[in-house]
């Protein structure tokens, strides 16, 4: 599955030792740019990606496996990334994000002095 947002807070790394050894995991969280937005926090386990080098602000899409477990009667469910790109890096703009608005040239200011100038063109 795949997720586009733009992330609006990253949260302190974890680290830990376990019985297959050291660990690491940061969480961070991303707001979707649907009509009715939604925030969605996501787990970076290990240093797969650098979501801090991304920073807060950066629309991203992210490759994600969802999963949940059971532990003493209660479930609890982990949004993992495992792949993560700067949205539209590759092509244009992303799914559900509108493209940036079209500049004209009749948006600029003229500068006009009232004397031509040898840079003026005839036409």
């Amino acid at each position: 599955m795949e997720i586009t947002g733009r992330i609006v807070q990253i949260l302190p790394a974890q680290t830990g030792t376990s019985a297959r050894g050291e660990w690491k995991k940061q969480d961070f969280i991303i707001e979707t740019q649907d009509q009715f937005p939604k925030k969605v926090c996501l787990a970076n386990w290990g240093d797969k990606i650098n979501v801090e080098a991304m920073g807060v602000g950066a629309v991203v899409t992210a490759s994600i496996n969802i999963e949940s477990r059971e532990f003493n009667g209660r479930w609890y469910t982990d949004v993992k990334v495992w792949k993560m790109d700067i949205a539209g890096a590759a092509s244009g703009s992303p799914e559900g994000f509108p493209p940036p608005p079209p500049v004209s040239t009749n948006d600029l200011p003229q500068q006009s002095t009232g004397e031509p100038s040898e840079d003026d063109l005839p036409f």
